[in-house]
């Protein structure tokens, strides 16, 4: 079974533990002072899944709460939607005016970047981060503001949906039938200096919309027939918990690089199956996949290729790609030593399991070449190899 949206929730909690403080904290308010002016700002993303759940009312929270510790805040760009709760949280902020730029005979207003780049604050709070400007705006999309923001040492508050990240398009028109026009690039997300998941239950969310707290009355009736389907949210919902979930791995991946930590930190099961092109691995993805999906893990398939493959052999690997893909297992192709290379990736991927079939080679091709079960049990010493046997019948 997959995970529910509370699993991953708490994976991700959980992780987070993990990773001990950095040496200044993403918005410090300490290291501001010392940040403006000098080099590239923080950015912190709020992300949600969807409108309504929070995300400009928990960044506004936390602008008011700066303000008060005495931090130069202001407000780039904040769309309220004449939400009371959101409405109340602006406070005594700052908000600098923003850009009247006329297209085709209607006057528009858009942030004033260049202003905020003059006011200089130690904090800017910009909303919509997905949001498309108007043509005749010094940049094109509002993400590319916030980059020249950061660029001048500001550092940045900003919201945005799941649904508007890139690579997640496709994903969400199959779950919704709606294109999202407006997207950012991912990079921009895995860059942020700090991501923090606005989260609610589906349920609670579609309550919100029926009283009113959303959209106008006119509205809620078509959303929760479209894009605001209890199925629809819930996808949506465990999409966002995957993506922080993701980004509370990468941050542990790095601290452990940085501080040169060698030993394997087992934050979630990764189950790699080796490929052989001398012998069938039909058996071994099957297992592999039933592990993985036994213990939520992940899974790829590895292939190394350490000679030109003859006719037979490449029937073999067509068929062990072709079931990978039934199976929707990632493979991933390496070239070198065989044991070389599966060390050398399972130590860079964090792997926690190995599935591997019994070697096929002879005493003197192991005196030769080397035993890679040998090898991998020798020097993957918290990795679980498990080596699976090939039944009479199929030899």
């Amino acid at each position: 079974m997959p995970k529910s949206p509370e699993e991953w929730l708490k994976i991700a909690n959980k992780e987070e533990s993990i990773v001990a403080a950095p040496e200044v904290d993403a918005l410090d308010e300490n290291a501001l002072p010392q940040l403006r002016g000098k080099g590239r700002g923080r950015l912190k993303i709020y992300l949600g899944f969807a409108a309504g759940v929070g995300k400009s009312y928990k960044m506004l929270e936390e602008a008011n709460r700066r303000c008060e510790r005495g931090q130069d805040v202001v407000i780039g760009y904040i769309e309220t939607h004449s939400r009371a709760g959101t409405v109340a949280q602006l406070g005594e902020l700052e908000i600098v005016p923003r850009r009247a730029i006329e297209y085709r005979g209607v006057v528009l207003e858009e942030m004033d970047t260049e202003a905020i780049i003059a006011r200089h604050p130690q904090i800017c709070l910009v909303d919509e981060l997905a949001h498309t400007n108007v043509p005749g705006s010094a940049r094109e999309k509002r993400w590319q503001d916030v980059e020249a923001l950061l660029d001048a040492g500001i550092t940045v508050l900003s919201a945005v949906n799941v649904q508007h990240l890139e690579s997640l398009n496709d994903a969400v028109f199959d779950i919704t039938g709606v294109r999202v026009r407006e997207t950012i690039p991912d990079r921009i997300l895995r860059e942020a200096d700090e991501v923090t998941i606005v989260d609610i239950t589906p349920r609670s969310l579609v309550n919100r919309l029926k009283r009113g707290d959303i959209y106008k009355p006119e509205k809620v009736e078509s959303a929760l027939q479209n894009f605001f389907r209890e199925g629809n949210l819930s996808a949506l919902r465990e999409i966002a918990l995957r993506e922080v979930a993701r980004e509370v791995d990468d941050d542990v991946s790095s601290y452990r690089r940085e501080k040169q930590i060698e030993t394997h930190w087992n934050t979630g099961e990764r189950i790699v199956v080796c490929l052989s092109p001398t012998s069938s691995s039909l058996r071994l993805l099957r297992r592999g996949w039933r592990i993985a999906q036994r213990l939520h893990g992940e899974l790829h398939a590895v292939y190394v290729a350490d000679h030109i493959p003859d006719e037979k052999e490449k029937g073999i690997l067509q068929h062990d790609f072709s079931l990978a893909e039934r199976l929707n297992i990632p493979v991933v192709t390496l070239q070198g030593d065989v044991a070389s290379e599966l060390i050398r990736y399972a130590r860079d991927n964090e792997v926690s399991q190995l599935v591997i079939g019994h070697s096929s080679r002879n005493f003197w091709e192991k005196l030769w070449k080397g035993d890679i079960i040998g090898r991998l049990t020798r020097e993957l010493r918290t990795v679980d190899i498990l080596i699976v046997t090939e039944p009479e019948s199929a030899r």
